[in-house]
């Protein structure tokens, strides 16, 4: 399989973590066509969770600093990751990189909570507010069977430790209001989680037509709603178990 090392280095690094991972709903997972995977976002382990879950290398759009800081943006090369450009160019580049990865046939995943739950620590079984970026690249990418997949990334044990004081995060991304704070940046560390695969949503070739004029806007939120919803609904049907 092209570009699988991430997939490798993931299940490496989980391993000799001890993370534990038991994957519901398995055989939601499309194959043979490109897919734009949707998920929940509390910890660095996020993106390797994602591709051991899945059993297929993934392309993660993560935070533009983590491709500023030594040591960090070659994880982030090691992973397969792309970082965020900077403010003034991030939508489009994003669009950009993104869809030329899908027109290659390869996974992107996209966490729409963005970095919020990772500075300000949530609930395992919460979700933050959903950028609808995802749902552009989905309807703009010129493709087909393209499939979105939600993703509920459901925690059952971690333990979380402070790494790095997040103003001294500015000097990498001077943009990002989240690192005027006081304090530590969190960093949550599974022991064990659940990872709950979604009803994927297909693209049609009759709601891409609808991507203009007045008609753009409800078709965003309906594939946003729809992956917000779904995913929601997954943490907790794993927060009863």
């Amino acid at each position: 399989m092209a570009f699988s090392h991430p997939l490798w280095v993931s299940q490496a690094l989980l391993a000799a973590m001890d993370v534990r991972i038991y994957v519901d709903y398995e055989d939601r997972i499309p194959v043979d066509t490109a897919v734009i995977v949707v998920s929940n976002h509390r910890s660095f382990l996020d993106p390797l969770i994602l591709m051991s879950a899945l059993q297929h290398p993934v392309r993660t759009a993560c935070h533009h600093y983590m491709g500023q800081v030594p040591f960090m943006r070659d994880v982030v090369d090691l992973l397969g990751a792309f970082p965020l450009a900077n403010p003034d160019q991030r939508q489009k580049a994003f669009l950009r990189q993104a869809a030329a990865l899908l027109q290659s046939q390869q996974w992107v995943a996209v966490f729409p909570e963005g970095a919020q739950p990772m500075v300000s620590l949530t609930s395992p079984t919460s979700i933050q507010h959903f950028h609808r970026g995802f749902a552009h690249l989905a309807l703009r990418a010129d493709m087909p069977n393209l499939a979105i997949l939600p993703v509920a990334i459901a925690s059952q044990d971690e333990s979380i430790s402070p790494a790095i004081p997040l103003r001294f995060l500015r000097l990498f991304d001077p943009s990002e209001p989240l690192f005027d704070q006081e304090g530590w940046h969190p960093v949550v560390t599974y022991q064990k989680a659940n990872v709950l695969c979604g009803r994927p949503y297909w693209l049609t070739h009759c709601q891409r037509q609808q991507y203009r004029g007045k008609q753009a806007k409800q078709i965003v939120s309906e594939i946003a709603d729809y992956c917000k919803d779904e995913i929601e609904e997954l943490l907790s049907l794993s927060a009863k178990k």
